[in-house]
């Protein structure tokens, strides 16, 4: 027996509201809008970012390029800004996956071509949020675990909810555009650390565009598409420990408020942030000279150490996906950011040398209160001396819910990442707007590099 999941969904979305939405939820959605432009700046000049503009060619359009002078139809401004996005890893973390990667960008893309308010994106971002929230909660197990990336399967439905929100769709329409979401849903675990992840969220975003603006003109999808027996729930599920017959906690129980947003501190994957403040305090508390470490063991989850495969990684993209180069990296320079993701620095001898001597020790407890976690991670390193130096253990990520990072913490992440972009934009304007999105009369008045 399975409840009306799609069609209850896309009552949701339609008759959702700006003033429906706690302003806890507000203030995580602005913050998730700012973030995500940041790190769009930050990677918008990547190769893969290039190689997708060369590739579309776009011509003009409703919607601007990496908040630059170029415009493009919205869906492919949505799938290149996301891309751009999520190309350095640097975004933000919920929901396991990256939300406002793909949200933003699909957001972005549509508002400016349907000249909506900042209280209209906001509403359309809670849209995708919830709705994607609610599909994660109804599977027991991690799409990880499957090898599904559950930025790109997950992210398709969010930003069609997102962009139905926004085109103001029926009830019934915004069921259609989440099943023509899921229809879209794609991403595999096997291309982390390639130009293909980001395509993932990128691919995403242009799914939410592209099925709204179908629906919209007539196109028809299926009903019960998310929760049918060959469903989406059902195709993905890892174990087949699915919930579809629930009714939705949807618009009733917040996700922005129980599952919120993660900022990055580091440009790396997710699952190694709690062993990097793990070694940056051991390293903070300690002199430790690179040459004369033996050994350094990293305890940290299964699902952890299975998603950061690449042990002797040679590129930056691959290093993103490395235990081994975020503790070698700390040792060696002291920090893990943007400029460490290089792949001269990866390959340094030094570097190289470091990465041989750590062992990742995966842990098959799991936190009860943090599904997918160990109860913590520890970084352990044995020096030549004979001494063993532990870090602290780390349950919280700074940055994460637990431990939120500060207005002047996020800015100055933002600033970083459009000094590196080498961008003409206006930073302060342009990260102002965002932290008070709500006031935007339309997005046809959004700051841009002149």
């Amino acid at each position: 027996m399975s409840t009306a999941l799609t069609k209850d969904l896309g009552e949701f979305i339609a008759n959702l509201k700006f003033k429906d939405i706690p302003a806890e939820g507000v203030a995580v959605i602005k913050t998730g809008f700012a973030d995500c432009v940041g790190v769009m700046f930050a990677g918008k000049d990547e190769p893969l970012v290039k190689i997708l503009i060369d590739t579309f060619n776009p011509v003009a359009g409703e919607s601007r390029l990496l908040f630059g002078t170029r415009t493009a139809p919205a869906p492919q401004a949505a799938w290149i800004n996301g891309a751009a996005a999520h190309a350095l890893d640097y975004d933000d973390v919920a929901l396991r996956g990256h939300p406002s990667t793909v949200l933003v960008p699909a957001i972005l893309a549509e508002a400016q071509a349907l000249g909506a308010s900042g209280e209209e994106m906001i509403a359309a971002y809670a849209a995708g949020y919830e709705t994607w929230g609610e599909l994660v909660s109804r599977d027991q197990d991690h799409y990880h675990a499957k090898g599904w990336h559950p930025t790109g399967v997950l992210g398709a439905i969010g930003a069609a909810a997102a962009c139905a929100r926004l085109n103001k769709l029926t009830p019934a329409q915004c069921a259609q555009a989440i099943a023509l979401g899921a229809s879209q849903s794609a991403g595999l675990m096997s291309n982390f650390g390639t130009m293909t992840k980001p395509f993932h969220a990128g691919h995403a975003a242009h799914a939410g565009v592209l099925a709204a603006r179908l629906v919209k003109g007539g196109f028809t999808s299926a009903m019960d598409a998310l929760e049918h027996s060959q469903g989406f729930l059902a195709a993905l599920s890892p174990k087949g420990r699915f919930d579809n017959a629930s009714p939705i906690r949807a618009g009733r129980e917040w996700q922005l408020l129980t599952a919120q947003l993660g900022i990055k501190k580091y440009p790396l994957c997710y699952c190694t942030h709690r062993a990097l403040d793990g070694i940056h305090d051991l390293v903070k508390a300690n002199q430790i000279a690179a040459e004369a470490i033996k050994r350094v063991t990293v305890n940290t989850s299964r699902l952890n150490a299975t998603i950061l495969k690449n042990h002797r990684p040679q590129t930056g993209l691959e290093a993103k996906f490395s235990m081994e180069f975020a503790m070698a990296s700390v040792l060696v320079r002291g920090r893990a950011g943007l400029t460490e993701l290089q792949d001269d620095f990866v390959q340094q001898k030094a570097v190289q040398d470091l990465m041989g001597k750590v062992v990742v020790e995966p842990d098959d407890r799991e936190d009860p209160e943090q599904p997918g976690r160990s109860p913590y991670d520890l970084v352990t390193i044995e020096v030549a001396d004979g001494r063993k130096i532990e870090s602290p253990r780390v349950r919280d990520i700074r940055g994460g819910p637990a431990l939120p990072l500060s207005r002047e913490e996020l800015w100055a992440k933002f600033s970083d990442c459009v000094r590196v972009s080498k961008s003409s934009v206006n930073a302060a304007e342009v990260f102002e707007t965002f932290m008070s999105l709500e006031k935007l009369p339309s997005a046809a008045k959004l700051p841009y590099a002149a």
